[in-house]
Protein backbone atom coordinates (compact mmCIF):
# COMPACT_ATOMS: atom_id res chain seq x y z
CA UNK A 1 0.00 0.00 0.00
CA UNK A 2 1.35 3.40 -0.94
CA UNK A 3 2.20 5.61 2.04
CA UNK A 4 0.17 8.77 2.39
CA UNK A 5 1.87 12.13 2.57
CA UNK A 6 0.77 13.94 5.74
CA UNK A 7 -1.25 17.05 5.00
CA UNK A 8 0.97 18.98 7.36
CA UNK A 9 4.02 18.32 5.21
CA UNK A 10 2.36 19.75 2.13
CA UNK A 11 0.93 22.70 4.02
CA UNK A 12 4.27 23.46 5.67
CA UNK A 13 6.09 23.17 2.36
CA UNK A 14 3.59 25.44 0.71
CA UNK A 15 3.99 28.00 3.46
CA UNK A 16 7.77 27.95 3.14
CA UNK A 17 7.74 28.79 -0.53
CA UNK A 18 4.81 31.18 -0.25
CA UNK A 19 6.94 33.90 1.35
CA UNK A 20 9.45 33.67 -1.46
CA UNK A 21 6.67 33.58 -4.02
CA UNK A 22 5.09 36.76 -2.69
CA UNK A 23 8.42 38.55 -2.97
CA UNK A 24 9.30 37.60 -6.53
CA UNK A 25 6.23 36.24 -8.30
CA UNK A 26 5.50 39.32 -10.33
CA UNK A 27 9.02 40.70 -10.58
CA UNK A 28 9.99 37.41 -12.25
CA UNK A 29 7.92 38.25 -15.32
CA UNK A 30 10.01 38.99 -18.39
CA UNK A 31 10.86 42.71 -18.46
CA UNK A 32 12.78 42.69 -21.70
CA UNK A 33 12.59 46.22 -23.03
CA UNK A 34 12.79 45.11 -26.66
CA UNK A 35 9.82 42.79 -26.16
CA UNK A 36 7.74 45.58 -24.63
CA UNK A 37 8.61 47.95 -27.44
CA UNK A 38 7.83 45.32 -30.08
CA UNK A 39 4.41 44.66 -28.56
CA UNK A 40 3.58 48.36 -28.39
CA UNK A 41 4.79 48.96 -31.95
CA UNK A 42 2.66 46.17 -33.40
CA UNK A 43 -0.44 47.29 -31.51
CA UNK A 44 0.00 50.93 -32.58
CA UNK A 45 0.48 49.88 -36.20
CA UNK A 46 -2.98 48.28 -36.15
CA UNK A 47 -5.26 49.91 -33.55
CA UNK A 48 -7.99 47.34 -34.24
CA UNK A 49 -5.72 44.38 -33.48
CA UNK A 50 -5.39 42.64 -30.12
CA UNK A 51 -3.17 39.70 -29.19
CA UNK A 52 -5.70 38.76 -26.52
CA UNK A 53 -8.60 38.42 -28.97
CA UNK A 54 -6.50 37.25 -31.94
CA UNK A 55 -8.09 34.06 -33.40
CA UNK A 56 -4.54 32.69 -33.78
CA UNK A 57 -3.57 33.41 -30.16
CA UNK A 58 -3.57 29.76 -29.14
CA UNK A 59 -1.29 28.90 -32.06
CA UNK A 60 1.49 30.23 -29.86
CA UNK A 61 1.36 26.99 -27.85
CA UNK A 62 2.69 25.21 -30.93
CA UNK A 63 5.63 27.62 -30.99
CA UNK A 64 6.57 27.40 -27.31
CA UNK A 65 5.98 23.67 -26.76
CA UNK A 66 9.64 22.61 -26.74
CA UNK A 67 10.79 25.36 -24.37
CA UNK A 68 7.65 25.53 -22.24
CA UNK A 69 8.81 23.37 -19.34
CA UNK A 70 12.27 24.91 -19.10
CA UNK A 71 10.88 28.45 -19.26
CA UNK A 72 8.23 28.13 -16.54
CA UNK A 73 9.66 25.31 -14.43
CA UNK A 74 11.83 27.52 -12.21
CA UNK A 75 9.08 30.06 -11.58
CA UNK A 76 6.61 27.31 -10.67
CA UNK A 77 9.09 25.74 -8.27
CA UNK A 78 9.75 29.02 -6.48
CA UNK A 79 6.04 29.83 -6.27
CA UNK A 80 5.19 26.42 -4.87
CA UNK A 81 2.97 25.55 -7.83
CA UNK A 82 4.23 21.97 -7.87
CA UNK A 83 3.11 21.53 -4.26
CA UNK A 84 -0.34 22.81 -5.17
CA UNK A 85 -0.51 20.44 -8.13
CA UNK A 86 0.52 17.51 -5.95
CA UNK A 87 -1.93 18.41 -3.18
CA UNK A 88 -4.87 18.86 -5.56
CA UNK A 89 -4.37 15.50 -7.25
CA UNK A 90 -3.15 13.47 -4.28
CA UNK A 91 -6.08 14.32 -2.06
CA UNK A 92 -8.89 14.57 -4.64
CA UNK A 93 -8.21 12.67 -7.89
CA UNK A 94 -9.74 9.19 -8.12
CA UNK A 95 -10.77 6.56 -10.65
CA UNK A 96 -10.78 7.40 -14.34
CA UNK A 97 -9.54 10.95 -14.92
CA UNK A 98 -9.82 13.38 -17.81
CA UNK A 99 -7.32 16.24 -17.82
CA UNK A 100 -8.14 18.99 -20.30
CA UNK A 101 -5.59 21.58 -21.35
CA UNK A 102 -2.98 19.03 -20.33
CA UNK A 103 -0.22 20.71 -22.32
CA UNK A 104 3.20 19.16 -21.80
CA UNK A 105 1.94 16.91 -19.01
CA UNK A 106 3.18 18.88 -16.05
CA UNK A 107 0.85 16.93 -13.75
CA UNK A 108 1.75 13.39 -14.75
CA UNK A 109 4.12 12.82 -11.84
CA UNK A 110 1.49 13.80 -9.28
CA UNK A 111 -1.33 11.37 -10.03
CA UNK A 112 -1.44 8.80 -7.20
CA UNK A 113 -1.50 5.20 -8.41
CA UNK A 114 -3.27 4.24 -5.18
CA UNK A 115 -6.48 6.03 -6.17
CA UNK A 116 -6.22 6.78 -9.91
CA UNK A 117 -6.64 4.01 -12.48
CA UNK A 118 -6.40 5.82 -15.81
CA UNK A 119 -5.73 9.34 -17.04
CA UNK A 120 -6.73 10.79 -20.42
CA UNK A 121 -4.59 13.82 -21.28
CA UNK A 122 -6.27 16.15 -23.79
CA UNK A 123 -4.92 19.26 -25.47
CA UNK A 124 -5.56 21.21 -28.66
CA UNK A 125 -1.81 21.50 -29.36
CA UNK A 126 -0.30 18.36 -30.81
CA UNK A 127 3.20 19.67 -30.18
CA UNK A 128 2.48 20.18 -26.48
CA UNK A 129 1.16 16.61 -26.34
CA UNK A 130 4.34 15.39 -28.00
CA UNK A 131 6.25 16.74 -25.00
CA UNK A 132 3.80 15.01 -22.66
CA UNK A 133 4.33 11.69 -24.46
CA UNK A 134 8.08 12.00 -23.90
CA UNK A 135 7.47 12.15 -20.15
CA UNK A 136 5.23 9.10 -20.27
CA UNK A 137 7.76 7.01 -22.14
CA UNK A 138 9.10 4.31 -19.87
CA UNK A 139 6.42 4.65 -17.19
CA UNK A 140 5.86 1.26 -15.63
CA UNK A 141 3.15 -0.35 -13.57
CA UNK A 142 3.82 1.97 -10.65
CA UNK A 143 1.94 4.75 -12.46
CA UNK A 144 -1.68 5.00 -13.66
CA UNK A 145 -2.33 4.24 -17.32
CA UNK A 146 -2.08 7.35 -19.49
CA UNK A 147 -3.49 8.14 -22.92
CA UNK A 148 -2.96 11.34 -24.93
CA UNK A 149 -5.82 12.70 -27.04
CA UNK A 150 -5.66 15.67 -29.40
CA UNK A 151 -8.93 17.59 -29.23
CA UNK A 152 -10.99 20.68 -28.42
CA UNK A 153 -11.95 20.94 -24.75
CA UNK A 154 -14.98 23.09 -25.56
CA UNK A 155 -16.57 20.24 -27.56
CA UNK A 156 -15.55 17.03 -25.81
CA UNK A 157 -16.17 13.84 -27.72
CA UNK A 158 -17.19 11.85 -24.64
CA UNK A 159 -20.62 10.75 -23.37
CA UNK A 160 -22.23 12.34 -20.34
CA UNK A 161 -20.99 11.13 -16.94
CA UNK A 162 -17.85 9.45 -18.31
CA UNK A 163 -15.20 10.39 -15.73
CA UNK A 164 -14.76 10.15 -11.98
CA UNK A 165 -12.51 13.21 -11.96
CA UNK A 166 -11.92 16.04 -14.43
CA UNK A 167 -8.82 18.19 -14.06
CA UNK A 168 -7.74 21.51 -15.53
CA UNK A 169 -4.60 23.28 -14.35
CA UNK A 170 -3.74 26.69 -15.80
CA UNK A 171 -5.94 26.08 -18.81
CA UNK A 172 -8.80 28.56 -18.39
CA UNK A 173 -6.43 31.34 -19.43
CA UNK A 174 -5.85 29.70 -22.80
CA UNK A 175 -9.34 28.82 -24.08
CA UNK A 176 -11.27 31.08 -26.41
CA UNK A 177 -14.44 30.26 -24.44
CA UNK A 178 -13.50 29.11 -20.91
CA UNK A 179 -17.13 28.98 -19.75
CA UNK A 180 -17.96 26.53 -22.54
CA UNK A 181 -15.05 24.36 -21.41
CA UNK A 182 -16.22 24.40 -17.79
CA UNK A 183 -19.71 23.39 -18.88
CA UNK A 184 -18.31 20.57 -20.98
CA UNK A 185 -16.16 19.15 -18.19
CA UNK A 186 -19.20 19.35 -15.93
CA UNK A 187 -21.17 17.36 -18.51
CA UNK A 188 -18.64 14.52 -18.79
CA UNK A 189 -17.97 14.32 -15.05
CA UNK A 190 -20.05 11.80 -13.11
CA UNK A 191 -22.60 13.38 -10.73
CA UNK A 192 -20.67 12.05 -7.73
CA UNK A 193 -17.32 12.94 -9.31
CA UNK A 194 -15.03 15.91 -8.74
CA UNK A 195 -13.82 18.79 -10.88
CA UNK A 196 -10.34 19.96 -9.88
CA UNK A 197 -9.02 23.33 -11.00
CA UNK A 198 -5.75 25.15 -10.42
CA UNK A 199 -5.92 28.43 -12.33
CA UNK A 200 -4.57 31.96 -12.48
CA UNK A 201 -6.40 35.21 -13.09
CA UNK A 202 -6.96 38.70 -11.75
CA UNK A 203 -6.73 39.40 -8.03
CA UNK A 204 -9.80 40.56 -6.11
CA UNK A 205 -7.79 41.61 -3.06
CA UNK A 206 -4.76 43.40 -4.55
CA UNK A 207 -5.84 45.98 -7.11
CA UNK A 208 -2.31 47.01 -8.10
CA UNK A 209 -1.57 43.45 -9.20
CA UNK A 210 -4.66 43.27 -11.39
CA UNK A 211 -3.65 46.59 -12.92
CA UNK A 212 -0.23 45.12 -13.66
CA UNK A 213 -1.83 42.07 -15.30
CA UNK A 214 -4.11 44.31 -17.36
CA UNK A 215 -1.21 46.50 -18.47
CA UNK A 216 0.83 43.51 -19.63
CA UNK A 217 -1.98 41.27 -20.90
CA UNK A 218 -1.28 41.95 -24.58
CA UNK A 219 2.42 41.18 -24.28
CA UNK A 220 1.78 38.02 -22.27
CA UNK A 221 -0.81 36.79 -24.77
CA UNK A 222 1.63 37.45 -27.61
CA UNK A 223 4.43 35.48 -25.98
CA UNK A 224 2.53 32.63 -24.34
CA UNK A 225 -0.98 32.50 -25.81
CA UNK A 226 -2.30 33.04 -22.29
CA UNK A 227 -4.88 35.59 -21.11
CA UNK A 228 -3.73 35.95 -17.53
CA UNK A 229 -6.15 38.63 -16.29
CA UNK A 230 -9.49 36.82 -16.60
CA UNK A 231 -12.07 37.06 -13.79
CA UNK A 232 -12.11 33.51 -12.43
CA UNK A 233 -14.97 34.11 -10.00
CA UNK A 234 -17.17 35.25 -12.86
CA UNK A 235 -16.20 32.27 -15.04
CA UNK A 236 -16.99 29.79 -12.28
CA UNK A 237 -20.34 31.45 -11.59
CA UNK A 238 -21.31 31.48 -15.26
CA UNK A 239 -20.45 27.80 -15.59
CA UNK A 240 -22.69 26.91 -12.65
CA UNK A 241 -20.25 24.56 -10.93
CA UNK A 242 -20.92 23.53 -7.34
CA UNK A 243 -17.87 24.64 -5.40
CA UNK A 244 -16.77 22.64 -2.35
CA UNK A 245 -13.45 24.41 -1.76
CA UNK A 246 -11.91 27.58 -3.15
CA UNK A 247 -8.63 28.97 -1.83
CA UNK A 248 -6.37 31.60 -3.35
CA UNK A 249 -2.60 32.03 -3.37
CA UNK A 250 -0.04 34.49 -4.71
CA UNK A 251 -1.86 37.72 -3.88
CA UNK A 252 -5.17 36.18 -4.89
CA UNK A 253 -4.14 35.37 -8.46
CA UNK A 254 -3.91 31.57 -8.14
CA UNK A 255 -7.16 29.68 -7.50
CA UNK A 256 -7.24 26.17 -6.00
CA UNK A 257 -10.72 24.77 -6.62
CA UNK A 258 -12.46 21.52 -5.73
CA UNK A 259 -15.93 21.32 -7.22
CA UNK A 260 -18.63 19.08 -8.60
CA UNK A 261 -20.88 19.20 -11.66
CA UNK A 262 -23.78 21.59 -11.38
CA UNK A 263 -26.77 20.60 -9.23
CA UNK A 264 -25.13 17.57 -7.58
CA UNK A 265 -24.44 19.01 -4.15
CA UNK A 266 -27.49 19.10 -1.88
Amino acid sequence: MASRIPRGVIVAGGGAVYVAACAIAFSAVNKNKTDVEDTDRRLKANPNFSFVSDPCRTCQFQNVAKKYDSEIGRDEAVMGINLLRRSLLYFHATGTVLEVGAGTGRNVDYYPSSTVDRVVLMDSSDKMLQEARKKLHGYGKTKPKFACVHGDSSTLDFPNNSFDTVVDTFGLCSYDDPVAVLKEISRVCKPEGKILLLEHGRSKSWDFISKYLDKNAERHAKNWGCVWNRDLDSLLEQAGLELEKVSTWHFGTTYYVVGRPADTVQ
